[in-house]
Order: structure tokens, then sequence, then C-alpha cells
């Protein structure tokens, strides 16, 4: 313990580059890319939070990272500046007033970091034997992406594939909601068009959710390849997935409410798969 509190006490009186001004340049910077246009433009994106860039670190290295030390509530936390150096990436220290200009949070923690903006494309991914993936479709609402995200994490969901997608998954909103399980589930994005495609290729049968299908969830066998597709909040999934798909379930609904939200009607399907995966279940 004391040898980690003289690590700590070295670590924070180290004294990096100190930015004070709102009208620094890097401070615009990290607000344009907020804007998907601007992240798209420059190959970056943020990542925000401790915990989110404790994950990151381990599949990623960041261009730069920022804290204000003031906000930081830890001082455990620290050690994460060490990481980052030895990555090679810049550490820059701020103050508050900038931090909190920088942040997209409310109350941010005092940690913000800029990562490369990665390609994810399907033939990046890799399969194991008996796949489980998630198929999302034209997902607007980037707290809906990333709470499936972090259902596909806790449910070791094999790979995530975001299609035709209008909030694309470097969306700062989306690294928080998913609490940094952008970076621990395997991603890609493609067009519906290839993904049905490639997942043919693989041997994998799509499943579509739809409330106008007459098999409920519960009785199909997920034990299979399969990848799940869910829609958008208000259309659902596209015709093309609806007449492509190889099985087709409805989660029943027994109120007034017409549908569920995307991500939870998703939590449903990947945990009937876990289920069945885990307990040997035969229809």
């Amino acid at each position: 313990m004391g040898l980690q509190r003289d690590s700590i006490d070295r670590i924070m009186a180290a004294k990096e580059q100190l930015i004070t001004s709102l009208q620094n340049p890097r401070v615009k910077q990290l607000v344009s890319l907020r804007d998907r246009h601007h992240r798209e433009q420059e190959g970056l994106m943020l990542v925000e939070g401790y915990d989110e860039l404790s994950l990151a670190l381990q599949g990623g290295t960041p261009k730069a990272l920022y804290y204000c030390r003031p906000l930081v509530r830890d001082p455990a936390q620290f050690t994460l500046l060490e990481r980052v150096r030895a990555t090679g990436a810049e550490l820059i220290e701020v103050t508050e007033r900038v931090c909190e200009k920088m942040a997209y949070r409310d109350h941010p923690d005092g940690w913000l970091a800029v990562f490369p903006l990665a390609h994810r494309s399907l033939d990046s991914l890799s399969l194991g034997p008996n796949p489980l993936i998630v198929v999302v479709e034209a997902i607007e609402k980037p707290g809906n992406l990333g709470a499936i995200l972090r259902t596909a994490d806790a449910a070791g969901v094999d790979a995530l594939i975001s299609c035709d997608p209008v909030t694309d998954l470097g969306n700062p909103n989306v690294v928080r909601s998913s609490k940094g399980a952008l970076f621990s589930v395997p991603v890609a994005e493609a067009t519906s068009a290839d993904t049905l495609a490639w997942l043919r290729a693989h041997g994998i049968k799509t499943l579509a959710a739809t409330p106008q299908a007459t098999t409920l969830y519960t009785e199909v066998d997920l034990r299979q390849p399969v990848a799940i597709a869910v829609g958008a909040e208000k259309p659902g999934l596209s015709r093309a997935w609806l007449q492509q798909a190889d099985i087709a379930v409805q989660i029943p609904m027994m109120g007034r409410v017409n549908s569920l939200n995307v991500s939870i009607a998703a939590a449903l399907l990947i945990y009937e798969a876990v289920k069945q995966r885990g307990s040997g279940i035969t229809h």
C-alpha cells in the first residue's frame, strides 16, 4: 500500500502541458469532435470517463489524454497517467473551466481522451465455431445503441454489426451509454445488403424481431449460429431484413403499448439465446 501511495504521489507531482484558456485550439478541436462530420473528417473520436478509458486502453492507443486534477475524486485513478504515458500519447492537464468546456457530460470526472476512429469492417470480425451476433439496423438514439452494447458485453456476444447507421459508433454518447462496452465487444458497420450476404456466406441464420411474426421468440432454437436483428425505434426492421430473414419472431405484448424499447427487446432475445445455449434446451 505504501509503494502504491508513493507511486501516486510521484505521478501527481509530475507536470505536463497545462491548458488554461477556453480559446486554445485544442479545446475547439475537442468540442468539434462531438459532431459526426468532424469525427469522420479528422478520423478521431472522444472517450470520456475513467472506466471507459480503462477499457479503451485495452484495445487501442489514444492520441492524447486530457485530465483535470481537481475533478479526479479518487487519487488511485492517477495511475492511468502512467498507462497512457507508456503508449507514447500526449498528456495534457487542463483547468476545471477548460475540462467542463471540452466534456460532453454534465458532471465530468476529469478524464477525456482522443482516440483514432477505427475502421470497423465485416472482414475484421473473428468468429468462433458457434457465433451469436447482434445486428442493429438504422438505430437513431445513441443511448439505445450504447445499452445494446452493454447487454452484448454482459452476455458474451461475439459481435455487433451496425447496419445503415444513423448514429455512428464513434458518437460520444454511444461511448458513454455503453460504459465502455464499445471497446470490449467486436463491432462493425456495413450496409444491410452487405451484412445479409456476409451472414449467408458464413452459414449464420438470421432472426428478425417483428410484432407481425406469429412465432414467439422462446419457441425457436437459438443454439445454432445466429444473428439477432432488431430495427430502428419507430419503423422496426426494413423490408429487406423481414423478407430475407430465416426466422421471424415476436415478443408477446400484453398491454396497450404496441412496442418495446429496442434495447429491451434486444436484451430479451440475447438472453434467451444465452439461456438456451447454457441449458441445452431443445424445441
